[in-house]
C-alpha cells in the first residue's frame, strides 16, 4: 500500500479493463516519472475524449460529429447491415476492405450472468431502423462465445418475421494455425462452414 494520491492512481487505473494490480503500479510509476507536459498532454488527452468523442445518432459507432464516417458515406450500402457488439468491432472489420454495408453497434452481449439482457443493448433500435424497410441483409457478426452466440441467436428469431436474410459471420480455423491445436469447437465450426474449391 501507497500514501495519498499514488494510491489512488494505482486504484483508479486497477479499474480499467485488462489491468491488474502489477499493471497499474507499473503504470502509475511510469506517469510519475514522466515530463510534466507529458503527463499534462495524457490529461488533455483524456478530458478531450470525453468532451468531443460521442456515438454516431444511427449505428452508435463512435464519432467526432452527429454521424460517424461510415453513416455519412453515401457510397456505402444502405440494405447491408452488419452488427457488432463493440466500436472496436466495426474497426476490425472495416480492416479487412471486405464489407461495403452500414452497421449497428449493440453496446454489449447477452449476458445474463452479468445482467445484461435485450433491454440493455441496443436492440430497439436496431429494429426501428430495420421497419424503415431499407434494409435487406442483417450480418451478425457477434463475438464466437456463448454471449455472442446467445445475442445473435435472440436477434436471428427476433427479425425473422421481417423476411430478411440473416447471416452469421463464418467461423473456424486461423490463417497459419495447426490443426492439433485447434479445440473442438472451432473445429467442427470450420467444418460445418466449409466450402468448395473451385480450381
Amino acid at each position: 500500500m501507497y500514501e495519498g494520491a499514488v494510491q489512488d492512481l494505482i486504484d483508479e487505473l486497477g479499474l480499467l479493463p485488462g489491468i491488474g494490480p502489477k499493471s497499474a503500479q507499473r503504470i502509475a510509476f511510469h506517469v510519475l516519472g514522466a515530463d510534466s507536459a507529458d503527463v499534462t498532454r495524457l490529461a488533455q488527452t483524456l478530458q478531450r475524449v470525453k468532451e468531443q468523442v460521442r456515438f454516431c445518432r444511427i449505428c452508435f459507432n463512435v464519432a467526432s460529429e452527429e454521424l460517424c464516417r461510415v453513416c455519412r458515406d453515401a457510397r456505402r450500402n444502405e440494405s447491408v447491415i452488419c452488427v457488432v457488439e463493440e466500436p472496436k468491432d466495426v474497426i476490425a472489420i472495416e480492416k479487412t476492405r471486405e464489407f461495403r454495408g452500414k452497421y449497428h453497434v449493440l453496446g454489449g452481449a447477452i449476458n445474463p450472468l452479468d445482467g445484461v439482457g435485450p433491454d440493455n443493448l441496443r436492440i430497439r433500435e436496431l429494429m426501428q431502423r430495420l421497419a424503415e424497410g431499407t434494409v435487406t441483409e442483417l450480418i451478425i457478426a457477434t463475438d464466437p462465445n456463448t454471449e455472442g452466440e446467445a445475442t445473435a441467436t435472440y436477434l436471428a428469431l427476433l427479425v425473422k418475421p421481417m423476411g430478411l436474410t440473416v447471416s452469421r459471420l463464418a467461423s473456424g480455423l486461423p490463417v497459419g494455425g495447426d490443426l492439433e491445436f485447434a479445440d473442438e469447437v472451432t473445429l467442427g465450426r470450420a467444418f460445418e462452414g466449409r466450402r468448395t474449391l473451385d480450381v
